[in-house]
Order: C-alpha cells, then structure tokens, then sequence
C-alpha cells in the first residue's frame, strides 16, 4: 500500500488532487441521490435498483481504474472519465433537487400527525357575561372541541357558570341567539360551520370571543387511513374549504358545501363522479342516525362526514382530499387554463346582460367582479373559481354549481397531466401540495405512478386520457321542520331510484357488481344524443316525505291520512278556554295538531288533532246572547228609573 501511495505522490498534482476532489463529490452526491431514489417506493422499482448498482460500480471502476492511470501517468484516460464522473454528479444533483421536490410537495399533501384543536366560548356581541351566566356545551364526550377542550377552557379560567348540556350544535346556537343561554363552546371554525345557514349568516358579526383555549393532539382524521393503493380501485370524498387565503393549513375547516364522491379503477382508467347537494336531507350517524342536511355532518368532524356519506351511498370511502377552493386560481393558472363550456345564466340572466358573473376569489364586487361569456371556451383561474361558485344565476341553483364543480374538476384531471416542461410540473405539483390535504400517506401517494404513466400511453396512442362518468342525483324541494331551530328549513329529498343507479354505477367502477347489459337501442335523428349518466332521470319513489298540515280539514281526511301512514291518531274536542282553540276555523274542523306541519313523517309515529268543538261553541254563543239580553234590560230599568225621577 505504501508503494502504491509514493507513486501516487509522483503523479502531476493537479491531477491528482482532481481525482480526490471528483471521488469525494461523487460518493456525496451520489448519496443523496441513491436516498432520494429510494424514497420514491413504488415507482419502477427495477429501474431504479439498475441505476443505483450501475453508479456504484462506476464509483468502484473509476476509483481503481484512474489510480493506475495516475501511477502510470496515463492523463488523457483520466481526463476522459473525469469528465464523465462530472456530468454523473450534476445529474445527481439535479436529480436529487427535482426529486426532493416533487417528493415534498407530494408529502406535503398528507394531513400532519398532530394537529392544533382550539376551543372557543362566545357569546353574543351584547351579551354580558359574568359569573351568573348560564353556558351551552355540546354533551358527547368525544367531542374535542365542543366537549373535551371546552372542559379544559373552563377549568383553566377558572369559571363557576353553570352548564347546560346539549346533543345538538343547531339547538346550542339557536338558544344563544334567542338569549336562553348566556354563551356556548364551540370549535374555532364555528364561523365556516354555520354562516351558510339562513338564521346565522352573519354570526361572525353577531358573536365575540370570550376565552380561547387550545391544544396540540393527534389528528382524528388520519385514524380514518386505509391501507389500500392505486393498484387497486379506490373511493375518494373530496371536501371542498371554501377559503379566503391561499394555501391549506392541516386543520382547515369544511363547510361540507362541497361533498362530492369519485370512484376510480386503475384497470379500465374509468371514474365515476357524484355531487351530494349540501341540503340532501338524510340521516348523520354521528347523531344517531338523526335526520338533518348532509353538509351538517361537518360540524362534527370529517370522520362524521365519511361515515354519513358511505351510509347513504353504500359504499366504502378509502380517502378524503380536502381543497382548498381559493387553490383552484393557482392551479388553474399553472395548467395554462381550462377548456370548459359555459352554462348561460338560467336565473335573472339579464342582470349582467347574459354573461356569468360571480365575485373574486377574495370575495370582492364591484370593480373585482369576475364575468364570462357563455359558450366553450378556456378559462383562467379565477374565471374558473368564479364558474365554480356561482348558484345566484341558475335556475337549479346549488344543482347547477355542482354541475359547474364537475366541469371544472373534470377539465382539471384532463389537462394536469399534459404538463410540458419540468418547471410547468413543479408549479403545478407546488399549487396541488399548497391546496390540497389527505389521509393518504406518501407511499399510497406514490403508487399513484404507475397509474399516470398509463393515462400518458393512452395519450400517446390517440385514446382518452380517462373515462369520466358524471353521475346525477335526482332530488326535489322537501321542505322540514326542525325542532331545534324553530323553523322549516328548505331541504333536498331524493329519488330512491336514483340513488340507487348510482350506487350501483360507483361499484360497477370499483368492479364489485357487473354492468347491465343494453338489450335494446333506438335512435332518432330527431332527438340529440344524450350521453347515460347515472342517476338522471329517475324519478319514481321519494326518499322522505313530511307531514301536511291538517288544520282546516275534516276529522275524516285526518284519519284516512293517518291509517294510510300506519300513525296513531288521538281526536280531542276544545272550546275557546283550551290552549288548542283555534278561532279562525269553523265548528267541526280540525284547529290544531300536537305535531308540527313539515316534520319528516319518519319521526311521526303518534299524532293528537284538536277539533273546535261545535257543543261548546254553541253554549258560548248562547251565553253570549243572555248577557246581551240582560244589558238591554238593565238599560231599560235605568231609563225607567230616569223616567221615573
């Protein structure tokens, strides 16, 4: 070795301390190459395993192989393989930078292991709170933020408030704002939850914050993880954050307006989409099946949400995606736009003289109005934003912008992959991981790969990039009672049928049912060819209905009603001195019933009518009639009297 090493010292320097110098470089930088390869499971495992084996033992030959062309003086050789080694170690170094980017902003997209949960105790902007105040608290004890963390807060402020517990937020807020209860806890994105509702639109307005408590815990949502990756068929719940800010925190809160279903197969390169409308009426199984808006679930967390969507449609749900919509700009823009054709306005289309006009993406009228003519045509993102959240023009209203939702996604899908440089990737990959937050891990992630690189070869060979099968679900107006807020709210029921189609068409993707198959065809030159989507135009039994008012009618269509129902039904008689009279209804017709108009008959099973009862009211009117006749004499008497004096 030491002979070796004095004839190495009589080589000509520079080149010796070259050799050193590109020896050192290499094994660094081939180092972080070989890591960053190998953190890209999944993806053409074979090659990469060649590469890192064909660099090593290049490192090995070039080490062994350009010692004895120094020992021998050989330069040119050398001078040669160093120059390969050279470009070796800047491909290593750019490798590794776009890798570590893309495998960042991949990561970046999984939901974080902790997050911070806060806990808020609000009340009224003119309420005055002090130690006699009576505070709302949500009663599930498994609740972090109304329940858990709210407990915390009001040990560490140390209050002496006495609680009033409650199992439904609705009925928490609607006692707050009809000054029940002093002040109530409620998550820290209580503002998102519940401004979409009527009756507390402007709650952000209408509340102060008490006292804040928060703590850092392990995120719920990613107990919700599956174990399944792209080489098999997947269920994803997109749910859409409707913020003002750009990026994604990990605990950015839904208002669940957005709750839309996509089943993929990486076998057929086939999808199938559906939209639930915020106000499908349906049962929350976190609230024990009770009855209530879909978007609702969202107030009770995303594990609420899964469930309550995988119940209704029957299917299993392996991932969620939270996006951000505000995102929808950046992405849009990185892609270079999207085509989409643009539904004319259905609804006041005067207003903007038939252009779809919609606010910014910060929220903004007038000079920041976003508008856009009809027809095909490619948008920008914030054109596409705009088209994305508009319901005020359309007849169908929160229909329609699903409908638009599901343009602008599809034409998203379509054009991310036609990506033509590196940097155009990197942008895209950079406003995808800013906007965009799962419970997928980055191994899942990854095995997306193989799945990409096959929509390219389609490409490539003429065919579609993805089969996308938009499905409808039919709904009508179903307007409900609901006890907890005071009033009939206007929901969404649906056909049972349709439904039904669609569930069937998400698991036909998934391949656990097999298609039908089309025995008959027909086909009119007349009529413009329509392409099937499931769950349009089926229409044939509701899903819910409520109960009718029956105050005016007879004790007859009461009854034939009710047997028909299979509800039990009480009859009971009032006259005017009963809480139950009702004095605009004629004698013998039904004044009141014990059950509210428009409560879901699905929680009706018993119901009591109050008759104005004809007896009574004649009595009344006879009574009446002496006590007129004994005025009129007690008059007579007086004038007598007069007379008389």
């Amino acid at each position: 070795m030491e002979k070796v090493l004095r004839k190495l010292k009589r080589s000509k320097g520079i080149y010796r301390y070259l050799y050193y110098i590109i020896g050192i470089v290499y094994i660094i930088s081939l180092f972080f190459f070989i890591k960053n390869l190998l953190n890209l499971k999944g993806i053409e495992t074979t090659l990469r395993f060649v590469f890192i084996i064909f660099f090593i033992l290049y490192l090995i030959l070039y080490l062994f192989i350009n010692l004895a062309n120094l020992i021998k003086h050989k330069y040119k050789v050398f001078i040669l393989t160093s120059l390969i080694s050279i470009i070796f170690i800047l491909i290593f170094c750019f490798g590794s930078y776009y890798i570590n980017i893309i495998y960042n902003n991949l990561n970046n997209m999984t939901d974080d292991e902790n997050l911070v949960y806060t806990s808020l105790l609000i009340s009224l902007k003119e309420t005055d709170f002090d130690n006699k105040s009576v505070i709302g608290m949500i009663n599930d004890e498994d609740e972090i933020e109304g329940n858990i963390l709210a407990k915390k807060l009001y040990s560490k402020e140390k209050l002496a408030n006495s609680i009033e517990e409650y199992d439904d937020y609705y009925q928490l807020i609607k006692d707050l704002y009809d000054e029940k209860i002093d002040a109530i806890f409620v998550p820290s994105n209580y503002v998102t939850l519940f401004n979409e509702e009527e009756n507390y639109k402007n709650i952000a307005g209408d509340t102060k914050i008490l006292y804040k408590y928060s703590e850092e815990r392990e995120n719920e949502d990613l107990i919700l993880s599956s174990n399944k990756t792209f080489e098999e068929p997947l269920t994803f719940l997109l749910l859409g954050v409707d913020s003002e800010s750009d990026g994604l925190n990990a605990n950015a809160a839904f208002n669940g307006d957005t709750l839309m279903i996509i089943t993929f197969n990486p076998d057929t390169l086939q999808t199938t989409m559906v939209s639930i409308p915020r106000d499908t009426y349906v049962p929350i199984t976190c609230r024990n099946d009770n009855y209530a808006k879909i978007n609702s679930a969202a107030a009770y967390g995303t594990s609420c949400v899964i469930d309550t969507v995988s119940s209704f449609l029957d299917i299993n749900i392996d991932y969620y995606v939270k996006i951000n919509f505000k995102g929808v700009v950046e992405l849009v823009d990185a892609i270079g736009g999207i085509e989409v054709d643009v539904e004319a306005p259905t609804y006041n289309a005067g207003k903007y003289d038939g252009k779809m006009c919609e606010q910014n993406s910060d929220r903004l009228f007038g000079d920041h109005l976003v508008c856009v003519e009809p027809g095909l045509q490619t948008l920008n993102g914030e054109q596409a934003l705009a088209y994305a959240r508009n319901r005020h023009l359309y007849i169908g209203s929160d229909l329609d912008r699903i409908r638009h939702q599901q343009q602008v996604v599809e034409a998203i899908a379509n054009k991310a992959l036609g990506f033509s440089s590196v940097k155009s990737l990197q942008d895209i990959l950079n406003a995808i991981s800013n906007n965009i937050a799962t419970n997928m891990d980055i191994d899942a992630i990854l095995s997306g790969y193989s799945v990409i690189k096959n929509m390219v070869a389609n490409v490539l060979s003429g065919e579609d990039l993805l089969t996308i099968n938009k499905a409808y679900l039919e709904t009508y107006s179903l307007p409900v009672y609901v006890p907890s807020m005071g009033n009939t709210t206007s929901a969404q029921g649906y056909y049972k049928d349709s439904l039904g189609d669609i569930t069937h068409a998400l698991k036909v993707t998934l391949g656990e049912e097999k298609e039908e198959e089309i025995k008959t065809f027909s086909f009119s030159v007349n009529e413009t060819y329509k392409a099937y989507s499931p769950g349009k135009g089926k229409r044939q039994e509701k899903s819910s209905e409520v109960l009718p008012s029956f105050i005016g009618n007879t004790v007859t269509d009461a009854e034939e009603y009710c047997s028909s129902k299979g509800i039990m039904y009480n009859i009971e008689y009032v006259d005017p001195n009963s809480s139950h009279y009702n004095s605009s209804v004629n004698v013998g017709l039904i004044g009141d019933q014990s059950v509210h108009a428009n409560t879901l008959l699905n929680n009706v099973t018993e119901i009591t009518f109050y008759v104005v009862n004809s007896k009574e009211s004649i009595k009344d009117e006879e009574k009446d009639d002496e006590e007129i006749i004994d005025d009129l004499e007690d008059e007579d008497l007086d004038i007598i009297e007069d007379m008389i004096n």
